[in-house]
């Protein structure tokens, strides 16, 4: 039998172990070679052209989505399945654009990391039902610009207008426009429900 030969990349080093056990530990499936960052993992594709990419989305240096989107650039018929720990539909928007063909969460059973390779392979796209729903049935896509998105990161971040102001050297008012505007596009009433919106749909994430 020939067998699924998989690139992982994984900055984590007990993870990527993880889902290395796993996949040799399949007869059809075999770990080709690994990746600890973006760049590499573009690095490791050309090198070893892989049957099926697995794609940590945050990665120190050039992430996951970038990464992807590079490898489909060079390689069109490339098979990448993303894997992140955020489940939000900005993040599983912005994955397919880059070419991904699955979208997994890294809380997902082992039996469906399984299942999502041998789709993949076979030339098929793999979304749980959850992430399936989120990209079925979008909410509509705030349409922040750059600086508003600055003010909301800002804003997630727990900020106040007058430090948003000092960090941004801005006028208070300004922020006070900005936040109204941002509130607007986002379909929420106050702040707080501006930071609960952006972060459940992956427009912001909080660092840890």
């Amino acid at each position: 039998m020939e067998r699924i030969r998989i690139l992982i990349a994984e900055d984590h080093l007990i993870a990527r172990a993880g889902i290395a056990a796993i996949v040799n530990a399949q007869p059809d499936m075999v770990v080709a070679g690994e990746a600890i960052d973006g760049t590499q993992a573009v690095e490791r594709h050309r090198e070893l052209r892989p049957d099926v990419t697995l794609m940590d989305v945050r990665m120190p240096g050039k992430n996951g989505i970038d990464a992807a989107a590079a490898i489909r650039a060079e390689f069109p018929t490339a098979r990448i399945i993303a894997l992140s720990t955020f489940s939000g539909e900005e993040d599983i928007r912005r994955a397919l654009a880059a070419g991904v063909q699955s979208y997994l969460t890294k809380d997902v059973l082992h039996d469906e990391l399984l299942r999502a390779i041998r789709a993949v392979h076979a030339g098929e796209r793999y979304l749980p039902p959850l992430v399936a729903a989120l990209v079925d049935t979008p909410l509509p896509r705030p349409d922040l610009s750059g600086r508003e998105m600055e003010v909301l990161r800002l804003i997630v971040d727990g900020l106040s207008n007058k430090q948003i102001g000092y960090v941004l050297d801005i006028a208070e008012y300004t922020v006070k426009n900005h936040v109204k505007k941002i509130l607007s596009k986002l379909g929420v009433e106050d702040r707080t429900q501006a930071v609960t919106a952006a972060i459940q749909r992956g427009i912001v994430h909080l660092e840890p």
